[in-house]
């Protein structure tokens, strides 16, 4: 089956990635955004006060926590990340594809990209 794997059919499944990621993250954005209304619709802002974003948003399992209960910035921040991953999983299926193809050139250089990414990411410097 491997064998049959046709470029053409390498980018429908990364314009899939590209597009279900999108629309998966938009939906939860849209979602977290509902039951952040819900919640706090009615709050009066206070902007002589400078409150910033709760400590739970700082770690995956503050947002796994905060996405158990139902907390709209959690959702809202694991749809935001969702977003960020979209590209950097094109990325890999990029690479899957060209390890298929046996094109040892572009999966080194997908490879570097996906270093620099990752690096990128970590460090929080960019370019």
């Amino acid at each position: 089956m491997l064998n049959n794997f046709k470029d053409k059919d390498m980018q429908a499944v990364i314009g899939w990635v590209l597009r279900g990621g999108v629309l998966i993250s938009m939906l939860l954005v849209f979602i977290g955004g509902c039951f952040y209304l819900y919640r706090h619709g009615n709050a009066i802002a206070n902007y002589h006060e400078f409150k910033g974003v709760p400590d739970f948003i700082h770690s995956a399992n503050g947002i796994i926590n905060g996405i158990i209960n139902l907390r709209g910035r959690a959702i809202i921040q694991f749809g935001i990340i969702l977003l960020i991953a979209t590209p950097i999983v094109r990325v890999l299926f990029s690479a899957l594809g060209f390890i298929l193809e046996k094109d040892h050139l572009y999966t080194a250089i997908t490879f570097v990209v996906l270093f620099i990414i990752i690096i990128s990411a970590l460090s929080g410097h960019a370019g």
